[in-house]
């Protein structure tokens, strides 16, 4: 039978009772826990986030990221646990990569530990394919094939995505990734942490025509991405406005400058690399496919069909993993070994065993 997933409310048929799938997600700075049930879809999910923690030094400390983890994911299970009615779950999936191995040994341990205490199974969800597979959670999610465009503060890739497990990377950043550049170009700006929010918000209210900044790679061959020269670029722009005293007058206009830089970059290589593999359908998820203006601007310039996750699914969060764990039930693996990978290529991934996974309608 298919395997189908789709909807909070949606399932996955198998021949075989209803599975309950504890997710953990401890991949950076943000302590996720959810429960996905094949048939019933998702019963519950939390996210604690360490912004606040994190803020005092401009970015993601990694040691306090972990200790974090730890602090807040039990209580987290307890409370997921209890809003799905509190049945005891048949499989635990946890995030083993890509991420800080530190808070990613948080989740593994955990998943681990729980997994003997209840003698079930354990799956190692790769976090990237969490984020591709976010939007097959929402009532209309897309079919495959698609073009996927992952773009957070620790990646930015362009995936061919032909079917589950079955993944091209077809390009990449080349240094910063695109919600990396949005918070170092922050900073410039002398916008608190996290970054990339305060930019767009601030972007709202300046000229994007103001200055002329460079779009990266975009008449290069491939699909890579490069956002370093453009942040130079910037910091370029910011000494000047500086040195003239019109820094605070311009600080609008520069973040407008940038983010339609930024946008119309990853527009632009999107559209070349869904015109290379025809994609009818392009998906976008992580961090910063929550910006406004980068949704605009595809809905304008892309003649297909757009997917993205809903805004709250779009950051780091565990019902992706659950819900990617939830299909990967055949390669579960008994509970011992943890998995913490800083580096994990989604090509290396390979389609679970069950015989003509389908997901989406």
């Amino acid at each position: 039978m298919p395997i189908l997933l789709y909807g909070t409310q949606g399932f996955l048929g198998y021949d075989a009772p209803p599975m309950r799938i504890l997710g953990l997600e401890t991949s950076c700075d943000e302590t996720g826990v959810a429960v996905f049930d094949t048939d019933a879809g998702l019963l519950a999910h939390a996210l604690h986030s360490q912004v606040d923690l994190h803020a005092v030094y401009g970015g993601v400390v990694p040691e306090i990221a972990s200790r974090d983890h730890i602090r807040m994911l039990l209580p987290l299970v307890d409370r997921v646990l209890e809003a799905a009615d509190g049945g005891r779950p048949d499989a635990v999936a946890y995030t083993a990569g890509p991420g800080l191995v530190g808070a990613l040994m948080v989740a593994g341990g955990l998943a681990n530990g729980l997994a003997l205490a209840w003698s079930c199974p354990v799956i190692a969800v790769h976090h990237m394919e969490g984020h591709l597979m976010a939007p097959m959670l929402e009532e209309e999610p897309p079919a495959m094939p698609f073009l996927a465009l992952l773009v957070s503060g620790g990646h930015s890739l362009l995936v061919s995505v032909c079917k589950f497990g079955d993944y091209e990377v077809l390009g990449t950043t080349l240094d910063d990734a695109a919600g990396e550049a949005f918070d170092k170009t922050a900073k410039l700006l002398g916008l608190p942490y996290p970054g990339g929010p305060a930019l767009a918000e601030l972007a709202e209210s300046g000229d994007p025509a103001s200055y002329a900044l460079p779009r990266p790679m975009i008449r290069r061959p491939g699909f890579d991405l490069s956002f370093s020269g453009l942040k130079t670029a910037v910091m370029l722009k910011v000494k000047e406005a500086a040195a003239s005293g019109r820094l605070e007058q311009e600080r609008a206009n520069i973040a407008a400058s940038f983010q339609a830089a930024v946008v119309d970059t990853l527009v632009t290589r999107t559209l070349q690399a869904a015109e290379s593999v025809q994609a009818q359908r392009i998906v976008v998820a992580g961090g910063v496919g929550a910006n406004l203006s980068l949704r605009e601007n595809l809905r304008h310039r892309f003649a297909g069909d757009v997917y993205y996750p809903r805004i709250e699914f779009c950051t780091d969060n565990a019902a992706m993993i659950a819900a990617v764990g939830a299909i990967r039930l055949s390669q579960a693996e008994p509970a011992g070994e943890i998995s913490a990978r800083a580096r994990w290529s989604l090509e290396t991934l390979t389609t679970p065993l069950a015989d003509n996974i389908e997901l989406g309608n």
